[in-house]
């Protein structure tokens, strides 16, 4: 979770973009309860690869891991130079089975690692629109030959998600260390895909593997698909805290509304995310998500992101605005 999220300001701008909140828990948060509820063994240990991000964020890192009592370590990548470097940077953490995660990617799915007669997974989703997403291409047995970054032609539409396991971390090590070695980049980064290429290159056997749904957080509209899923998927995290205040309001759930939240003369969701000591009044607001400390009056609105501290009085059919910020008419 190193990057800097440009395809996701301007809310990437203050908090990086794991740590943006989907119906009340951070999208990383939310990538570790669905890997412990999957998996079908236990997990040892939780390493986080940041960026250069300040204490504060570093802090709420180390604590989403100590939320679920498990070993948690933070490794700092130093530049920002690919996804092969980013997992080097945890290199002590690199032992015995590993999961590589990227975390702006949610998925649902059970992983049975028994009896895996192949030395890595990679997860794949099959897609529509395969020439927009790197993708694999598999032999009969089903393991994967080659990789290809947005094909013009068509070569698979298995397109990768970013969830990997390793049985032997020591082998993705040699495999990372040798790309390095060999200054092999693609646009200035050093790439994954290049170092499962080497160890495919070199015998060992990488098999991919469907994964049920798989939802994108990359920019504003599919965070916010992801985060309609997420209500439909889990009615029991719709909630309206009971602190809630309603003055002639109306609530179509499924909707999250945190505590201290005054609604009046409005009509909020479906699929709604509203954070704590928000005021909205006179307003109608459906598919958005809402972060703490927002004030809005005279919206209507769809489809929107909204960042904390804002206070915002004019009309628009879709909003994305970042922390801090104040719009009046």
């Amino acid at each position: 979770m190193a990057g800097i999220g440009k395809r996701m300001r301007p809310h990437t701008l203050t908090i990086p973009k794991p740590l943006i909140p989907l119906a009340g828990k951070p999208i990383v948060e939310r990538i570790i309860n669905i890997l412990i509820e999957s998996l079908d063994r236990e997990i040892d240990e939780i390493a986080f690869v940041i960026g250069d991000f300040s204490e504060e964020i570093q802090q709420r890192v180390a604590d989403l891991g100590n939320k679920f009592n498990i070993k948690t370590s933070i490794y700092r990548q130093s530049s920002p130079l690919g996804t092969a470097h980013a997992v080097l940077a945890a290199e002590p953490s690199l032992k015995g089975e590993v999961i590589v995660a990227f975390a702006d990617t949610l998925f649902f799915s059970q992983f049975n690692l028994k009896n895996i007669d192949a030395d890595g997974i990679i997860w794949t989703c099959e897609v529509p629109n395969p020439k927009d997403y790197g993708v694999v291409k598999l032999d009969d047995d089903g393991c994967v030959t080659e990789f290809f970054e947005k094909p013009t032609n068509f070569i698979s539409n298995k397109a990768i998600i970013g969830l990997y396991y390793f049985r032997n971390a020591e082998i993705l090590k040699k495999s990372l260390f040798k790309l390095i070695e060999n200054d092999q980049k693609v646009n200035g980064e050093y790439q994954l895909t290049d170092a499962l290429q080497y160890m495919i290159e070199n015998g060992y056997k990488i098999k991919a593997q469907n994964v049920d749904e798989w939802l994108d957080c990359g920019n504003k509209n599919a965070t916010l698909i992801a985060h309609k899923r997420i209500l439909e998927r889990y009615p029991d995290e719709s909630k309206v805290n009971e602190s809630v205040k309603c003055k002639n309001a109306i609530i179509v759930p499924p909707c999250y509304i945190e505590e201290d939240v005054i609604l009046e003369n409005s009509i909020v969701g479906p699929f709604v995310s509203i954070g704590k000591d928000c005021i909205i009044s006179h307003s109608i607001i459906t598919n958005s998500i809402i972060q703490n400390n927002v004030k809005l009056s005279n919206v209507n609105i769809d489809n929107s992101m909204i960042g904390k501290y804002v206070d915002y009085n004019d009309s628009y059919d879709e909003l994305n605005i970042g922390d801090y910020s104040e719009m009046n008419k």
